[in-house]
C-alpha cells in the first residue's frame, strides 16, 4: 500500500449532528487530539516518504482553532500540501470569516466547505458564500462539498445527479437515520465495495485516538501503538478479517463469511456493510472501532 494522502480527524465533536455523517459527529461526541499527538502523527507520516496531501477534518476542525492553526502550519513546514474540511459555522459575516482564515492564508491549498440541506439549508448557503468570498479575498483555494437529498439516492447510483453533488452513502449515522427512507434492493446484490479501493486506498483517515482507517470504521492499526510505516508495510487486505471478505464478494460476502444475520434488502452497499460491521464489533474490536464510529458515546 502506497499512501499519498492522510486525513486527520482533529475531533469527533461538531456544531451539527448531521443525519448523513459517516462518523457520528455531534456537539456531545467525545474525542479530540492534542498538539503533541498531531506532531507525532506528522512525524510518522513524513517518515513514510510518499504522502503529499495532509487534510484536517472532523467533526468540525475549526472548533479548536488554535490546534488547527498550529497543525496546518506545522504540516506546511514539513512539506505537505494542506487541506481543511469545514462546515463554515464561523462565517457569521464576511469580515468574521476573513479573520478566522487570515492566519491560514498561504498555508492551505484546499478549503472544502460543506454546503447542502443536511447542514442547514439556506442559512448554510449564506455561511458558505461568506466563507468563500473571504477565502478568495485571501488567495485561498476553496471548493464545496454537496450531498444530495435521500430521495435522489437512486439517481446517484446511476450517475444522474447534477455536477458537483454526490449521493448519500448509508454508513455511520446515515445507516441508522436515513436508510429507512431510501429505496431498498436485495442484499445479495451488494457483491462489491463500490466506493473504496481496499487494496490500494491511496489515502487513509486517522482519528483522534490514533486508529488508522481504510474506510471509516475499518481499522488497520493504531499509530500510537505501532508506527505508521509498519502499519502500512504489514497491511494485507486479503488476510484482514473485514477487508478480505469485502474484496472477495462485497458486503454480502462479509455477512456470509462471518454468519451475520441480515434483512432482505438494503439502501446500498454501505448500508449492508455498516450494519454487518456493527454486529461484528464484539468479535473484531481491533478492526472495527472505535465506538465513536458506530454511535453516540455518552
Amino acid at each position: 500500500m502506497t499512501l499519498t494522502g492522510l486525513h486527520l480527524l482533529l475531533t469527533y465533536g461538531c456544531t451539527y449532528e448531521c443525519d448523513h455523517c459517516f462518523v457520528w459527529s455531534s456537539p456531545e461526541q467525545p474525542g479530540t487530539i492534542t498538539i503533541p499527538q498531531v506532531d507525532e502523527i506528522l512525524r510518522q507520516t513524513r517518515a513514510l516518504g510518499t504522502v503529499e496531501w495532509f487534510y484536517f477534518e472532523g467533526g468540525e476542525p475549526f472548533l479548536y482553532h488554535g490546534l488547527l492553526r498550529w497543525s496546518a502550519l506545522r504540516a506546511r513546514k514539513l512539506g505537505f500540501r494542506v487541506g481543511i474540511v469545514s462546515n463554515a459555522y464561523w462565517a457569521t459575516s464576511e469580515e468574521d470569516a476573513t479573520e478566522w482564515l487570515r492566519d491560514l492564508s498561504g498555508v492551505v491549498d484546499d478549503l472544502s466547505l460543506s454546503c447542502d440541506a443536511f447542514h442547514g439549508g439556506a442559512d448554510q448557503e449564506r455561511r458558505v458564500d461568506r466563507a468563500r468570498r473571504a477565502a478568495l479575498r485571501l488567495g485561498m483555494p476553496v471548493d464545496t462539498i454537496q450531498v444530495a437529498p435521500v430521495e435522489d439516492s437512486a439517481a446517484g447510483r446511476v450517475g444522474q445527479l447534477p455536477a458537483g453533488e454526490s449521493a448519500v452513502m448509508f454508513r455511520g449515522r446515515a445507516a441508522a437515520v436515513l436508510a429507512p427512507h431510501a429505496p431498498h434492493v436485495p442484499w445479495a446484490s451488494f457483491d462489491r465495495c463500490p466506493h473504496e479501493d481496499l487494496r490500494e486506498p491511496g489515502r487513509v483517515h486517522v482519528d483522534p485516538l490514533g486508529w488508522v482507517h481504510v474506510c471509516q470504521g475499518i481499522a488497520i492499526g493504531n499509530l500510537f501503538r505501532t508506527p505508521l510505516v509498519e502499519i502500512v508495510a504489514r497491511y494485507d487486505p486479503e488476510a484482514h478479517p473485514i477487508t478480505g471478505p469485502l474484496l472477495a464478494g462485497g458486503p454480502a460476502e462479509l455477512a456470509r463469511r462471518h454468519g451475520v444475520g441480515h434483512g432482505e434488502a438494503y439502501a446500498d452497499a454501505c448500508h449492508l456493510c455498516d450494519r454487518t460491521r456493527a454486529a461484528l464489533r464484539v468479535r473484531f474490536p481491533e478492526e472495527l472501532g472505535p465506538a465513536q464510529m458506530y454511535g453516540p458515546v455518552r
